[in-house]
């Protein structure tokens, strides 16, 4: 069995630091055995978003680049398990749920696509451990205009 390092080297993937807050909430919040981690936009490894990654999916942002998005949306909330567990191999238990919002036209309904960007990440670097339920929606607007944004839940030990 890979690591989960092993698995994001073999994607050509590395985790960022953790974002922090740019409001007044945390990144995370720890309860027993759950991690529920703030959703995450899809800033790029440079902490900024690609201007592919900006807009309503349906009009500026192409379908490729909404999965694009929301796999970038995943890879910061690793980075925020990460930061919360200190080890994504011993430290994860389950990926419990995602939910995504897709900032979308009104006429845009290819949103469970575009969400499978960030499902599918999870499952490529946690395997089985990344295996969730999940809630995708359509929303008017997202912070800073981003296509995407994903939130998490997370057993942990």
């Amino acid at each position: 069995m890979s690591t989960v390092k092993e698995r994001l080297e073999r994607l050509g993937l590395t985790l960022p630091k953790a974002a922090a807050p740019v409001a007044n909430y945390v990144p995370f919040v720890r309860s027993g055995n759950l991690v529920v981690i703030s959703g995450q936009i899809c800033f790029g490894p440079d902490g900024k978003l690609d201007p592919a990654h900006v807009g309503k999916l349906g009009a500026e942002v192409s379908a490729e680049a909404g999965i694009a998005a929301a796999r970038l949306c995943a890879i910061n909330v690793l980075a925020q398990v990460q930061a919360a567990v200190g080890d994504l191999d011993h430290g994860v238990v389950q990926c419990i749920r995602l939910g995504g919002f897709i900032n979308a036209v009104p006429s845009f309904s290819g949103l469970a696509p575009i969400m499978n960007g960030a499902s599918d990440l999870m499952v490529d670097v946690l395997g089985d451990r990344g295996r969730h339920a999940r809630s995708t929606v359509g929303v008017a607007e997202l912070p800073l205009d981003a296509a995407v944004e994903v939130e998490a839940l997370f057993e942990v030990r």
